[in-house]
C-alpha cells in the first residue's frame, strides 16, 4: 500500500514525467532493453533519491526491467507530490510527500527498508546506513546497492574502513559520466535556477561566495561568473584552492569572505561551514543557501538561536534579524536549494547519471556471485558505453584508434 497524501495530482505528474522522458534518450533506450531482458525480474528495489520527474522516470525504467519498486524521497522538501501521485497511479509503491516532518521522513525510509529489498539505490547513504544499524536481519537479502552522491560515498568508505559494510556498493558518483557532468554542469545550472527563481534578484555585479571547490563547487562558481558575479571561493584543500585561483577566482577564508559576500553557496559535504562568527560579519541582506546533501553546512540551529526574530520574506526565503540589527536571508531552510526551491538538474544531465544507475544495478545482479570486496567503481566499459550512447543521441561521431595506433599506445 503506497503512502502519499493526495493521488488526485497524478495527471500533472504524468505531464512532468512525459516531458523529461522526451529529453532522456539514454534512459529510453535502456527502458526498451530492460523491457525485453527483465534483469530485475522477481527482485525488490528500495530507492531513495530526490523524488521529482527525472527520478520517477528512472523508477519506471527499473520497473520495466521487472523490479518491484519501493520508493521514498531523499529530502523532505524535494519531493513533488504530483510526481509521487503519478507513480502511485501507475502501480508503484511510494512513501513520500512534500514537507514531511522528521518523524514522517524517518517512517517513510523505514517503509522501503521493511519491504526487504534485494537492491538499494541510495542518495546520501540513508537507506544503507539504516538497514545496517537497525535491520541487520535483512542484510543477507541484499544483493548490493548503488550510491548517487559524493556525501554518500564518503559515508560508505567510512563504513568499509570500519569493517561494517555487509554488501557490495557501486560508487555511481565516481563514474566519469556522472560526476564530470552531473556535479559540474548539473549542479552549476540548477543551483542558480533555484536561487534566481526564488529571489528574483540580479546576480551580475554582486559578490558570490562559493564554499568548496570540488566538482559541484567548480560548476557553481563557473555559472556565477557567467552571470556576471565576482566570485570568491573558500576551501580547506590547498590543491583545490590553487586550482580555484588559476581558474580566475579569489580565494580567502570564510571569516573574511563573510564581510563582502552578497550570495553564499555551500557545496562542501561537510557541516558547520558557515557559523555564528560568519553570520555576524555579513552585510545587510546577505543571502545564504546550500547545495550539499544535508542541511548542516549553514549552521541553521545556531542561526535560529542567535536571531532576535525570524520571518518569511518570500516563498522559500526566511529572514533572520541578528543581534547587531542586520538581517540575513536563508533559502529553502538550508536544504538543497536546487531541489527544495527548484526542479533539480536538467533532464539531459540526469539522463547520463540515471543511465549509470540503471546499468550499475543490472551489473550487480549479473555479477552478484563474482564481486570481491564491498566498494566497486563503475566498470570503464559501462562508463564508455553510456558516453557513446550520449554522443549518438547528440548526433556526434568521433574517431577510433587504428590497430597501429592501439599498438603504439598500449603495445600487445
Amino acid at each position: 500500500m503506497s503512502e502519499i497524501r493526495d493521488i488526485n495530482l497524478w495527471e500533472s505528474g504524468e505531464q512532468k514525467i512525459a516531458w523529461v522522458k522526451g529529453n532522456m534518450p539514454l534512459l529510453r533506450s535502456i527502458e526498451a532493453e530492460f523491457t525485453e531482458t527483465k534483469p530485475f525480474a522477481g527482485l525488490r528495489v528500495a530507492l531513495s533519491i530526490h523524488l521529482e520527474a527525472k527520478t520517477a522516470y528512472l523508477c519506471r525504467v527499473m520497473a520495466a526491467g521487472g523490479a518491484e519498486m519501493y520508493i521514498t524521497g531523499s529530502n523532505p522538501l524535494s519531493t513533488q507530490d504530483d510526481v509521487a501521485a503519478a507513480l502511485v497511479h501507475g502501480g508503484l509503491n511510494v512513501y513520500a510527500w512534500h514537507g514531511t516532518t522528521p518523524e514522517e521522513y524517518e517512517a517513510h525510509t523505514r517503509r522501503v527498508i521493511e519491504a526487504k529489498p534485494h537492491l538499494i539505490i541510495d542518495d546520501g547513504g540513508d537507506l544503507v546506513h539504516l538497514i545496517h544499524t537497525e535491520y541487520p536481519e535483512l542484510l543477507s537479502n541484499v544483493i548490493g546497492g548503488c550510491e548517487e552522491t559524493t556525501t554518500g560515498i564518503l559515508r560508505l568508505k567510512a563504513m568499509d574502513q570500519a569493517g561494517v559494510l555487509r554488501f557490495p556498493m557501486m560508487l555511481v558518483n565516481d563514474a566519469d559520466c556522472k560526476h564530470l557532468f552531473d556535479n559540474r554542469y548539473g549542479t552549476g545550472q540548477s543551483v542558480w535556477d533555484g536561487i534566481n527563481r526564488t529571489t528574483n534578484l540580479i546576480v551580475a555585479g554582486k559578490t558570490v561566495v562559493v564554499a568548496g571547490y570540488g566538482w559541484c563547487g567548480k560548476g557553481t562558481a563557473m555559472r556565477a561568473k557567467g552571470l556576471g558575479a565576482k566570485v570568491v571561493v573558500t576551501e580547506v584543500d590547498a590543491i583545490k584552492a590553487i586550482e580555484a585561483i588559476m581558474d580566475g577566482f579569489t580565494v580567502m577564508k570564510m571569516e573574511d569572505a563573510a564581510k563582502i559576500g552578497d550570495f553564499f553557496v555551500t557545496v562542501t559535504g561537510c557541516n558547520r561551514v558557515i557559523t555564528e562568527n560568519s553570520f555576524l560579519q555579513m552585510q545587510e541582506g546577505a543571502i545564504l543557501c546550500n547545495a550539499g546533501h544535508f542541511d548542516v553546512e549553514v549552521d541553521m540551529e545556531c542561526l535560529r538561536n542567535i536571531a532576535v526574530r525570524s520571518f518569511p520574506a518570500r516563498n522559500h526565503i526566511m529572514g533572520y534579524e541578528l543581534p547587531n540589527g542586520k538581517t540575513i536571508y536563508v533559502l529553502a531552510e538550508g536544504r538543497l536549494v536546487n531541489l527544495a526551491a527548484g526542479d533539480g538538474h536538467p533532464a539531459e544531465i540526469m539522463d547520463m547519471s540515471f543511465a549509470i544507475q540503471a546499468m550499475s544495478a543490472a551489473y550487480l545482479v549479473e555479477h552478484q556471485d563474482k564481486l570481491d570486496g564491498m566498494l566497486h567503481t563503475v566498470p570503464h566499459a559501462v562508463d564508455e558505453a553510456i558516453a557513446r550512447r550520449k554522443l549518438g543521441s547528440m548526433g556526434v561521431e568521433i574517431d577510433i584508434l587504428t590497430e597501429e595506433q592501439r599498438q603504439y599506445l598500449y603495445g600487445n
